[in-house]
């Protein structure tokens, strides 16, 4: 871990503690019986968090063999145990390792191995994923939740009971040495947790990439990398008069950075993260939403569209609503447009990577460009570099590189790839193609890899999928490069489509009408659904395997 060595927070952003941990201390001593999650029904206030997460640590501490440093994995959806598990390992000094709940078994165990976890938190649903690669990994330590496991007395146990015996969503699993949450924390309720020293340059989680270039790397992350991030963003967003102090609508996973940082920037306000377990159930979803008034709301694109073509959806209460905030993928300006059309609220675009924290730029509220994703966050420093590496003026599109303090100290046990993340000079390495504009502004092209050449010249999938989403008939698409004898490559477009009778000549000549002959798709073919990741962002690498299959 020496990667991470005099990593710290900045002074310029006023930090009321140096770890997550502490800084959790301070503010359920400020916000104390403010809920601060809501799921599924159910408050989890500060003081509750507190209680919880020091019940956990305690039990980790005083019936485990973890020590200071030891990884402990945690495969959950957006359950309220999620954030008492989080807050409770980094009480006892763990590093945090966020697993998929999708992910089949072989990579759970890929993301065990790679990580060392000695133990792991998994929902009941996932478990029986965990069963037949549990003898092959190093877990010492396997803690099973269910669904209702945070809910009061036998509202509780009817609701793990309807999910398993009515819904039949919990398959039967067998985990010998196995132990509930419930009486992990009944065993840690009984003794306090000792105090563990936690400086800002030690790790706090191993936040895995999506592997679209390869196996799946842990950027290593510290308690000053995201607590800076927390700060940066609280500061550009003015977080006090824009709806961060009401009820927040988490629907991405927690597991995922973008998620994550940003439930930390609502509980700095003293707000409510209101967690949605299975945002993919669009109308339970909706009705989620019908029951309070919410004041921000945290999405990406896929959802956004999602959303907006449920019936129920544009009947809901907007009238609280402050600040939508978007990320993971690029933003179309028909979601955005049509999101605010519903809503009355402009989407607030911003930027972000895995190594950074997760969040780079930001579009401040007072100055919201459609198509940008705003101006870099406080104490962070961003360039344009062409393929020497050598600075680009404003206004031309080359490689995006950040530096700042949110930047994370490398990938783990990975010196080869770490060393080939960065430049010389210490700027990180994003792999998106990128303009700053004369003003500070900045403007995602595209991914690096994703680019696609066409005869020698360059093709933008962003743009193409631009103006494809611009047709009334088509809800989402995605634009891949394809091997092509003559031109090197050709573009290939897949659709969804919500009226049967446009056709592929139709949406080709929409195209051409608005873009340069090189541009326009070669090959279109409509499909019911594009493949995505689990927070929602469309998966091109997958749609690139079935051209080449």
């Amino acid at each position: 871990m020496s990667h991470c060595r005099g990593n710290l927070i900045p002074q310029q952003l006023n930090a009321e503690a140096e770890n997550l941990p502490d800084l959790m201390t301070v503010l359920a001593t400020r916000h104390s019986h403010k809920p601060a999650f809501r799921g599924l029904g159910h408050n989890l206030s500060f003081t509750d968090l507190d209680r919880l997460s020091a019940a956990f640590a305690s039990y980790l501490q005083h019936h485990t063999n973890l020590k200071k440093g030891d990884r402990i994995a945690l495969q959950l959806p957006n359950l309220l145990q999620y954030p008492v598990a989080l807050y409770g390992a980094w009480r006892a000094g763990l590093v945090v390792v966020g697993i998929n709940p999708l992910f089949t078994a072989r990579e759970v165990l890929q993301q065990l191995d790679d990580s060392g976890a000695k133990a792991i938190v998994v929902y009941a649903g996932m478990a029986h994923k965990l069963e037949p690669v549990l003898p092959e990994s190093g877990l010492q330590q396997v803690i099973v939740t269910r669904i209702g496991d945070l809910h009061p007395g036998l509202k509780g146990t009817l609701l793990s009971g309807a999910v398993k015996y009515l819904k039949r969503m919990e398959p039967d699993w067998d985990l010998p040495g196995a132990i509930s949450f419930r009486k992990a924390l009944q065993l840690g309720e009984k003794k306090a947790p000792a105090a563990v020293s936690l400086a800002a340059e030690d790790l706090a989680v191993l936040q895995y990439t999506g592997g679209t270039t390869g196996v799946p790397k842990g950027a290593m992350l510290t308690h000053a990398n995201l607590i800076s991030n927390m700060l940066q963003c609280q500061v550009h967003l003015e977080t006090a008069d824009k709806g961060w102090q009401e009820l927040v609508v988490s629907p991405l996973p927690l597991y995922h950075i973008y998620a994550f940082t940003i439930s930390l920037i609502v509980m700095q306000a003293g707000g409510c993260s209101l967690l949605i377990a299975n945002p993919r159930e669009l109308k339970g979803f909706v009705s989620e939403l019908k029951r309070q008034p919410f004041s921000g709301f945290v999405g990406l694109n896929t959802l956004f569209v999602a959303l907006c073509n449920q019936p129920g959806f544009p009947h809901l209460d907007f009238s609280r609503l402050k600040l939508t905030i978007s990320g993971g993928m690029a933003l179309t300006h028909t979601a955005a447009r049509r999101w605010q059309s519903i809503t009355g609220q402009q989407i607030n675009e911003g930027y972000g990577l895995t190594e950074a924290s997760p969040v780079v730029a930001l579009n401040p509220p007072q100055d919201v460009r459609e198509g940008q994703i705003g101006t870099p966050v406080m104490l962070t420093e961003v360039a344009v570099l062409d393929p020497e590496n050598r600075p680009l003026p404003p206004g031309t599109a080359g490689h995006l590189v950040v530096r700042g303090p949110q930047v994370m100290c490398g990938y783990w046990q990975r010196d080869r790839d770490t060393t080939a993340a960065f430049t010389k000079d210490g700027f990180l390495f994003t792999g998106d193609i990128a303009i700053q504009h004369q003003d500070g502004y900045l403007e995602i092209v595209d991914r690096l890899k994703d680019v696609i050449i066409v005869s020698g010249f360059n093709v933008y999938p962003n743009e193409v999928e631009q103006i494809v989403c611009e047709h009334p008939a088509v809800t989402e698409c995605a634009v891949v490069g394809e091997t092509h004898p003559l031109t090197g490559q050709e573009v290939r477009l897949f659709a969804v489509r919500d009226d049967d009778n446009l056709t592929a000549d139709q949406l080709k000549q929409w195209c051409r009408e608005k873009l340069t002959g090189y541009k326009v798709p070669a090959r279109i073919e409509f499909v019911e659904q594009l493949p995505k990741s689990n927070v929602g962002k469309i998966l091109r690498r997958k749609l690139r395997h079935n051209t080449a299959a």
